[in-house]
């Protein structure tokens, strides 16, 4: 029996390699929410989201003072000299003198500060990143939705091998009672061994399929297990009543305005139009505050912590503008650039919301075709159900041949096949109807 695996203890010693499993019904719900806290895709996203604030927080640190230290120290072991020419303005003497400017030690600390006091570009920029942040948002919804989604079409598709291995067992254990009569038959006398080996060949075809389904039933398992983060070697188990039919499903009304996909181009158009606005603002001019404060030290012997080096004190304060005049019509062709990536977002705006469209009203009419599938498989599963009844009556009072009995098992087992395929068909096709209505976050709540 397939379990779910929930806590997993490594024991020591002479149990050293075994393991204990708590184990419990996977749900579809279930199946879900573990993707969601599991699955790399969420994971990332959520990841990307949290780095959104901090791109707000780079962003706003513009707006806020920038303050530097910085500090030198140089020895000048030869030191340039200069000549200086006087004259004398009595006698008109002309004097040479030959002098060195400088100390050999020079050092200096400077602290400075550098405040934004007009800057369009950094306003924009703040505007920016906080859309940035909502876009990441809505993104983080799309990413669970696309996910849900994914993991939803993968448990329908295990279930309906759990189906279709439930009805070959079925038919199996159906037709090995057939066998085991028909054995105590040809003991007796009473029935040509021929039949008995057709029953016999009937039930090998059965098993090589059975191997068949238990292996393609692995490997869905396997990639459920993979669509929601879970362990492969753990083991799952799915409830028995996965498969209802909801028949007022298909008479819900979608809206595609509200589709997650919609609101993320849109808000991406929102932030091409402020990245517009970033390349316009460079043609504003900037003006910002700026100021220094210093310390020097110079003398012959290394100045610091030195009471024979001579010391000075500077300091500065002063407005910084900036006015762009002509760069050769850059700024422009960064605009008109800005602006046709606008226009090619809105076109695959228009163009998703088409895809949308077209997307829902399948669903719908793939709804509204599985129901009428599902209804007439139900009906021929019961028929099916009845001639075999009738047939194994028949066979037994010597009114039917065993080709007639076989062929009446094969055909319900394909019309419950066929039953369990049109199940699977609706399942999907609800699954996009309740995407196209942007309620697949119910699939958690529910």
């Amino acid at each position: 029996m397939k379990r779910i695996n929930i806590i997993t203890l490594l024991l020591a010693g002479i149990f050293s390699g075994s393991m204990l499993h708590a184990q419990e019904t996977l749900t579809l719900q279930e199946a879900v929410k573990f993707a969601l806290e599991n699955k790399a895709e969420a994971k990332k996203s959520k990841l990307d989201l949290a780095n959104a604030q901090y791109k707000i927080d780079e962003v706003r640190a513009g707006a806020l003072p920038q303050i530097n230290g910085s500090a030198s120290l140089t020895y000048n072991p030869m030191i340039q000299k200069n000549v200086i020419t006087m004259t004398d303005q009595a006698t008109g003497t002309v004097n040479t003198i030959v002098a060195e400017f400088g100390q050999p030690w020079n050092s200096q600390a400077v602290v400075q500060v550098n405040q934004q006091l007009f800057n369009q570009s950094l306003f924009t920029g703040l505007k920016a990143a906080q859309t940035t942040r909502e876009f990441y948002q809505i993104n983080d919804q799309l990413t669970d939705e696309q996910l849900i989604e994914k993991v939803a079409n993968a448990y329908y598709e295990v279930f309906q091998s759990d189906l279709q291995l439930n009805t070959l067992e079925t038919n199996l254990n159906n037709t090995t009672k057939t066998r085991d009569i028909l054995k105590g038959l040809v003991d007796a006398g009473l029935m040509k061994k021929i039949d008995l080996d057709r029953t016999e060949v009937a039930i090998n075809n059965m098993l090589a399929q059975k191997q068949q389904l238990i292996n393609a039933q692995q490997l869905r398992e396997n990639a459920l297990k993979f669509a929601i983060g879970m362990d492969i070697r753990q083991d799952i188990e799915l409830p028995k009543e996965t498969f209802d039919v909801d028949l007022n499903v298909a008479a819900e009304q979608y809206n595609v305005d509200a589709r997650t996909e919609v609101k993320v181009l849109e808000k991406q158009i929102e932030l091409l139009e402020l990245n517009k606005k970033a390349k316009v603002s460079e043609f504003y001019p900037s003006l910002a505050f700026t100021g220094n404060l210093g310390y020097v030290g110079f003398g012959p012997q290394f100045p610091i912590f030195n009471d024979k080096t001579n010391t000075s004190k500077f300091s500065a304060l002063g407005l910084n503008l900036t006015i762009p005049i002509f760069n050769g019509g850059a700024t422009r062709a960064k605009v008109n650039q800005a602006n046709v990536d606008i226009l090619k977002a809105k076109v695959d705006l228009e163009d998703t919301k088409l895809g949308l469209n077209l997307a829902s009203e399948n669903a719908k009419s793939q709804i509204r075709n599985s129901l009428l599938t599902v209804d007439n498989n139900r009906r021929n599963v019961d028929l099916a159900r009845q001639v075999l009844d009738d047939t194994n009556n028949n066979y037994r009072n010597g009114l039917a041949t065993l080709t007639e009995l076989l062929d009446a098992e094969n055909a319900l087992s394909d019309a419950q096949n066929n039953l369990n395929t049109s199940l699977l068909n609706y399942k999907v096709a609800e699954i996009q109807l309740i995407k196209a209505n942007g309620n697949l976050k119910t699939l958690v709540n529910e």
